[in-house]
Order: C-alpha cells, then structure tokens, then sequence
C-alpha cells in the first residue's frame, strides 16, 4: 500500500495563491496518473486535475487558467499551483494517485488537506 501525504492547505484571501504537495511514500514505485480531488460540505468528491505519466493535464472548467498541476517524477511528488482562489475552491483538497505493482494496478488517496478562501 502506497500512502500519499498532502501538505500546503491553509486559509487565505480571495485573489491569492496557494500551493499543494503530495508525495508517494515509497521510491521504488512505478506511479501512473496523479492527481487532485476537492470536497466541499454537503457536496461530492470531483476532480480539480489530473497529470498522467507522460506529463499530459486535464482540469476541471473551474479552474482552467487559475490552477496548473506538476509532477516531479524524481521526488514521486504531484503539486498543484492555485492562484487567484475564489472562496468556491474552498474545499477539502485530496491527492489521488494510480500505482503498478506486478500486473495490478492500484490505487490511493491522501488524507486530505484544508483550503479555506475568505476575506
């Protein structure tokens, strides 16, 4: 089992910026697609963006043009670069990542890191 660990929530101002990080636990992992989920109260886990092997992105409409999403293949680490939060993008944020091992293809969830947006 691959534990990711999130660090870099916090509570800032609308228009600010923010980064996330999230790394793999082990090194000698051969990691697939990355990626961030959000959850706000009441609401369902969706997708924010994703980065798969090959350094190919996708994004949620809400956030295309504000957030930007890297991988340092070295580090196993998946970052997500927000700027000009809006206090919609207050959420829970959860790193997601798919993994190999042997055949098998695996998948994890950190345990979620705070973003709060408000004046």
């Amino acid at each position: 089992q691959v534990q990711l660990v999130e660090s870099g929530g916090g509570s800032v101002q609308p228009g600010t910026s923010l980064r996330l990080s999230c790394t793999a636990s082990k090194s000698q992992i051969s990691l697939n697609l990355m990626g961030w989920y959000r959850q706000g109260p009441g609401n369902k886990r969706d997708l924010v963006a994703t980065i798969t092997i090959g350094g190919v992105t996708n994004y949620a409409d809400s956030v295309k043009g504000r957030f930007a999403i890297s991988r340092d293949y070295a580090k196993n680490t998946v970052y997500l670069q927000m700027t000009n939060l809006k206090p919609e993008d207050a959420a829970v944020y959860y790193c997601y990542a798919d993994y190999w091992s042997g055949l098998n293809l695996y998948d994890s969830w950190g345990q979620g890191t705070q973003v709060t947006v408000s004046s």
